[in-house]
């Protein structure tokens, strides 16, 4: 027996006003909130767990929010790394709303949002209602919060159909994902997110100059006979004094290298070559816990100069590596062409230029070019564009690019870089280029810690956590 033919129990045109009346009400009583959908670039085989997603379309729709006494009970849980906040809001969006504006818009980016890992028939049912692991931005409380659960049932099929969607949200964790809507104050919720690398980067680059000085009689070149071995720190290197009362004692310092865990003296750098010997000085290698080196030199016996120092003239500003230093001048019969090496300070200026052979038989002061850069900051990167290592080959998404000012007069403007979801680490030096805006900077220096979590105290737990078992010595528990 069917039912009765003249009880319709919902005719489409009672399912249309009743829908439309709903929408009206959510126009109404409701707030704006923006809906991202999960695209999934990468799943684990075995437990088809979420490995590498994106949130990168946005879609502005109605709701209504359930919640009227505020978020969810008990929400806030104290735990012994400290307080975990899980806040929950239900909301509810128009199911026509949802199906006329948001799903058309899915289907044109199915390819994606699964890739496959599911069947056609599952993909066509899911772009038809809000999935669980998308997001949601609740802009009265500026956060985001992800679905766990779609209740398209409720209620229960009013009038034969069902109007609604109540969405189950709860505070959305980050786990790395790439978050680019385009939309500031969406992105910026999750700008200080996941874990960040801060390079300090080459802006305004400043070539050095410097001026050779000259003199008679100095050291004109360090022989290294035994490198030595087993040295903790530099040793001391001394010379022997000028037989001359007008004479300057010769100095330099010792750089030492490590080989098979085994650190030596890889060369002695010479900081001033002295002035009136007639006879070689003896060259003492002592201290820094090793022993063994041994080091001769020659001394410039011409009547011509040698070069007694480098004077730094102007210190340069923005080197993130020690430039390349070439003296170019004639020598005499006899002489030899000096070598010198830079060094350069924290803050991106030359530091001093040493002689690793001060030469001999020069008639006038050579000429000495300090590498110049090769690339100097420009540009501006772009957030969320891909940023790329040149030398490494490191990726990187820009979080945050800014240029800081100092007040105080003589102080260099800092650029510095923010950047999350790296490859890799990048390296000193290299030159790094975005994708979009084409901007290239040099790295001077860059701090890999992670600021994901200001309450993170994962370092003291493991240091006072090896203070009662420390397995790094030996197994408390003994050997069998």
């Amino acid at each position: 027996m069917t039912l009765n033919p003249f009880f319709l129990q919902g005719s489409p045109n009672e399912q249309f006003l009743v829908q439309d009346l709903i929408n009206e009400h959510l126009r109404t009583f409701g707030i704006e909130i923006y809906y991202l959908p999960r695209k999934i670039f990468k799943t684990d085989d075995i437990i088809r767990e979420i490995q590498s997603s994106k949130f990168d379309d946005v879609f502005a729709i109605e709701a209504y929010i359930n919640n009227y006494d505020g978020y969810a009970p008990d929400s806030d849980i104290m735990t012994k790394f400290g307080l975990r906040l899980k806040n929950e809001i239900s909301l509810t969006i128009s199911r026509e709303r949802y199906e006329e504006f948001i799903a058309p818009f899915l289907e044109g980016i199915s390819a994606g949002i699964r890739e496959g890992q599911i069947t056609e028939y599952d993909f066509a049912d899911l772009i038809t209602r809000p999935k669980e692991g998308d997001l949601i931005y609740f802009p009265l409380g500026e956060r985001l919060f992800e679905i766990k659960r779609v209740e398209h049932e409720k209620p229960f099929y009013q009038l034969g159909s069902s109007y609604t969607y109540e969405l189950s949200c709860e505070l959305y964790e980050y786990e790395n994902e790439l978050i680019d809507t385009a939309i500031d104050e969406v992105d910026n919720t999750v700008e200080d997110e996941g874990y960040i690398t801060s390079l300090t980067l080459v802006g305004t680059a400043i070539t050095a100059t410097v001026t050779p000085i000259l003199a008679t009689g100095g050291v004109s070149q360090i022989f290294l006979n035994n490198d030595g071995f087993g040295y903790t720190s530099v040793p001391t290197v001394t010379f022997s004094a000028p037989g001359s009362e007008t004479g300057v004692t010769a100095t330099a310092v010792a750089i030492t290298t490590s080989i098979g865990n085994v650190q030596s003296v890889e060369r002695i750098d010479v900081t001033n070559s002295g002035i009136g010997y007639t006879v070689a000085p003896t060259i003492t290698i002592s201290g820094g816990g090793g022993s063994g080196a041994a080091a001769t030199c020659s001394i410039n016996q011409t009547t011509e100069f040698n070069i007694n120092r480098i004077r730094i003239d102007n210190e340069g500003l923005g080197y993130s590596v020690p430039p390349a230093v070439t003296i170019v001048g004639s020598v005499g019969s006899g002489g030899t062409t000096a070598i010198g090496v830079a060094s350069i300070s924290s803050d991106g200026k030359l530091n001093a230029i040493n002689l690793t052979r001060p030469g001999a038989g020069y008639s006038e002061a050579p000429s000495i070019n300090i590498a110049g850069f090769s690339t100097i900051g420009f540009g501006t990167f772009v957030y969320n564009e891909l940023v790329t290592g040149q030398s490494s080959g490191t990726t990187g998404r820009v979080r945050d690019f800014r240029t800081t000012v100092s007040v105080t007069p003589g102080i260099a403007p800092v650029t510095s870089l923010r950047v999350s979801l790296n490859t890799g680490k990048f390296s000193t030096g290299e030159v790094i280029v975005g994708s979009i805006s084409s901007a290239r900077y040099v790295v001077r220096n860059y701090d890999d810690e992670s600021y994901d979590n200001p309450y993170d105290v994962n370092e003291e737990i493991e240091t006072e956590a090896d203070n009662i078992l420390d397995f790094t010595e030996s197994n408390p528990f003994g050997n069998y």
